[in-house]
């Protein structure tokens, strides 16, 4: 019975954190007031403030259970890169293409609009973001990169080097079309930077 009562609070904490980043995604922070929240989310407003104590930890713990949602998102993009066949390039392109939507995504897009906006009231939002995104994704794509490297499907080289080339690759066009975060680029749009990216890479990584 303990269970069960520790898994209802978790089930309604995630619930008021999911219903506390779409009312901030669509108001931004400072125009968001908790009794929307608590509406959106299906509670009284007294149970917001009981699984989390203010506006600003609402919007904090929002954020980052957002960063985690996204960064599973990414990160299973990742892990398909695993046997390459004979040619690499479709598996590249398709784990490119995943990769690509979350962080374009309307979640992906709200995300570091909202913490980007408020990095002066909330210093180190911004940067925990980052390193539960960007960060964790780079270093889990120079693994998976290594253990091609490894296997002799892809040439030898230093893989976080490798995993932040291509990462520049993929993002450096996301950014620059979607007018940080203002657009939502349409999905052949999306493919056709993976494909470039891809295409880029491989020339300068594919085993001779």
């Amino acid at each position: 019975m303990a269970g069960a009562s520790a898994r209802g609070r978790i089930d309604k904490r995630q619930q008021i954190l999911a219903a506390a980043f779409a009312v901030f995604a669509r108001h931004g922070y400072a125009q968001t007031c908790v009794q929307e929240i608590a509406d959106v989310a299906g509670v009284a407003k007294p149970t917001v403030y009981n699984h989390l104590a203010d506006k600003g930890t609402l919007f904090r713990e929002a954020l980052l259970a957002t960063a985690d949602a996204v960064s599973s998102e990414t990160l299973a993009a990742v892990h398909t890169l695993r046997d390459l066949g004979n040619d690499p390039r479709p598996t590249f392109v398709d784990s490119a293409y995943r990769l690509l939507q979350a962080c374009s995504s309307e979640r992906g897009r709200s995300l570091h609009r909202l913490a980007y906006a408020q990095a002066d009231d909330f210093a180190d939002l911004a940067a925990e973001i980052q390193q539960r995104t960007a960060i964790r994704l780079r270093e889990a794509l120079a693994d998976r990169l290594a253990r091609l490297t490894l296997a002799g499907q892809l040439r030898p080289s230093d893989p976080e080097v490798a995993a932040e080339q291509y990462l520049a690759l993929l993002t450096g066009p996301l950014e620059t079309r979607s007018r940080l975060g203002a657009r939502k680029i349409p999905a052949a749009e999306l493919r056709t930077i993976a494909e470039a990216a891809t295409d880029t890479f491989l020339r300068a990584y594919a085993p001779g």
